[in-house]
């Protein structure tokens, strides 16, 4: 059973400035929009304009035990876009449900080392007044609230440059973390060091860097005329 992290902020708030000190075969990125990293350094695995069977697939790879899925809001939106003409409420039951089924197959499909982060933006909920995750249509909202499939939700915040995820709530957002796992409310926005003090706290495996498959470098035998 695989384990989803929410790190979610507003635009601008460090969350993938997070990513900053894992090595470059240390994680799987999947970049929803595409964008360039904010920090200089690159990522082995690193798909660009990722879809949900990109995701799926990388999954199924397995070709590390950590996984980022960056902008991760931005599969509901570019479905939203694509389906723009279309009328009817179904759309919007659609993209309710892949964006459901995609967490709940990292829940259940992947190895139990396994830790997928999704980084999305924020949005303030019309019903409680609290930040939340952005989602598109309503029906994520009144039927699901999407953070009860987390464990983990960190809260990205950025203030005179200080970069810090917060991690519990204080009434005002849905911010929460296991009794203990953190020692402080407000910690610095590094997810290399969040990967590390989950896995120590629920006991799991190392991160499993990527290991290219090596080539042969012995030369054919001649043949013999």
């Amino acid at each position: 059973m695989g384990i989803p992290v929410l790190i979610m902020g507003e635009s601008g708030s460090g969350k993938t400035t997070g990513l900053r000190n894992f090595g470059a075969n240390d994680i799987t990125f999947l970049n929803v929009s595409s964008k360039l990293l904010p920090f200089k350094g690159k990522f082995t695995i690193n798909k660009r304009g990722a879809t949900y069977v990109d995701i799926a697939n990388a999954l199924n790879g397995k070709y590390t035990n950590t996984y980022v899925i960056d902008d991760a809001n931005y599969l509901m939106c570019f479905e939203s876009f694509d389906k723009a003409k279309e009328t009817g409420y179904g759309k919007f039951t659609d993209m309710a449900k892949n964006f459901y089924d995609m967490l709940k197959y990292i829940i259940n499909n992947t190895p139990d080392d396994t830790i997928v982060y999704l980084l999305a933006h924020t949005e303030q909920s019309e019903v409680t007044g609290k930040i939340k995750m952005k989602t598109i249509g309503k029906m994520l909202d009144s039927q699901l609230t999407v953070e009860g499939l987390f464990d983990i939700v960190l809260l990205a915040t950025a203030d005179n440059g200080k970069f810090r995820f917060i991690t519990h709530s204080d009434g005002t957002n849905t911010a929460k973390s296991p009794m203990g796992m953190f020692e402080n409310n407000d910690i610095d926005n590094d997810l290399k060091m969040v990967d590390d003090t989950i896995r120590e706290y629920w006991s799991l495996p190392p991160r499993r860097g990527y290991v290219a498959k090596k080539t042969s470098t012995v030369a054919p035998k001649s043949k013999t005329v």
